[in-house]
């Protein structure tokens, strides 16, 4: 029936977003309790809803990642990669490794660092290329103590390779560059501007100081708006750029100690679970509210 299958074509023509949560975010690193094993992470990430768990290997951690793929479809949870290539050559095995996880995309916190933006460029080229090589897609990740570690080298790396897409973890950039709130409006120029070239995103809350704050403490407030406002303007750019059957992946990456702060005793300043789903149906929320526009 023409009529039926339209209809069904239409239906699948839509929009979608996957949340993904970090398996190094389930880690509790305190010394007064056991440390959460993966049946358990993988357990209370699936039964929470979430789309899909993340893993972050060096090309050294290739093979005990492979030993979690039975977490994955024992879960019904999908896969991302945080990529950590240390050499030019890393990368073919990770994008090997994440074709073998059925992974829906690697993100690359590149451990080679040139000092000037001109000399990435040869390098960022050869992995886009190794990249669709695999048919794996890429973006490259906003780190600290990576590749794109710095705003500006990563705004002047962006204009010699236009076709480098990137995933917005907006919390370095802010200790990066000590930004102030409110956001001058020529640092929001230059957020924005990476924001534009983002297909993908991640959640951690950081102010000028601290790369992970508590979300739900009053004097946090300012930058948790400012975090919820750029999660927004990306999610809408991305919208309006894609394709109707588009599909987008946002990562819940709160790091355990010492990303977490903690007390004299080593216990963390809030419930970062709790604050990993809350964060979750922030970004729910807005996705809703931009799908209603």
């Amino acid at each position: 029936m023409p009529w039926l299958q339209g209809r069904r074509q239409r239906e699948a023509e839509v929009q979608k977003l996957e949340i993904y949560q970090s398996l190094w975010g389930m880690q509790l690193r305190n010394p007064s309790r056991p440390e959460r094993g993966d049946e358990e992470a993988f357990a209370m990430v699936a039964e929470a809803g979430f789309d899909g768990m993340c893993l972050d290997p060096s090309v050294e951690e290739i093979a005990e990642n492979l030993d979690r793929q039975y977490l994955f479809e024992k879960h019904g949870l999908g896969c991302m990669v945080n990529a950590f290539p240390n050499t030019p050559d890393d990368m073919e095995p990770l994008l090997d490794f994440a074709n073998d996880m059925n992974a829906c995309k690697v993100n690359v916190i590149g451990g080679v660092m040139p000092i000037r933006p001109e000399d990435a460029v040869p390098l960022v080229r050869d992995w886009i290329g190794t990249a669709k090589r695999k048919r794996m897609p890429m973006l490259f990740e906003t780190h600290r103590d990576g590749l794109l570690n710095d705003l500006y080298f990563t705004l002047q790396l962006m204009e010699l390779v236009p076709e480098m897409r990137l995933c917005a973890d907006l919390s370095h950039f802010v200790v990066d560059r000590e930004l102030r709130a409110p956001v001058p409006e020529r640092d929001e120029q230059y957020i924005r501007s990476v924001l534009d070239r983002s297909d993908g995103f991640q959640g951690r809350i950081a102010n000028r100081e601290q790369v992970q704050i508590q979300i739900d403490f009053p004097q946090h407030q300012q930058w948790v708006d400012i975090f919820k406002g750029w999660w927004k303007y990306g999610i809408a750019q991305w919208r309006e750029r894609n394709d109707d059957d588009a599909r987008l992946e946002f990562l819940c990456e709160l790091g355990p100690p010492p990303y977490a702060i903690t007390d004299a005793n080593q216990n963390e300043l809030s419930d970062r679970w709790q604050e990993s789903l809350q964060i979750r149906d922030w970004v729910r929320e807005i996705w809703i509210e931009l799908e209603q526009r």
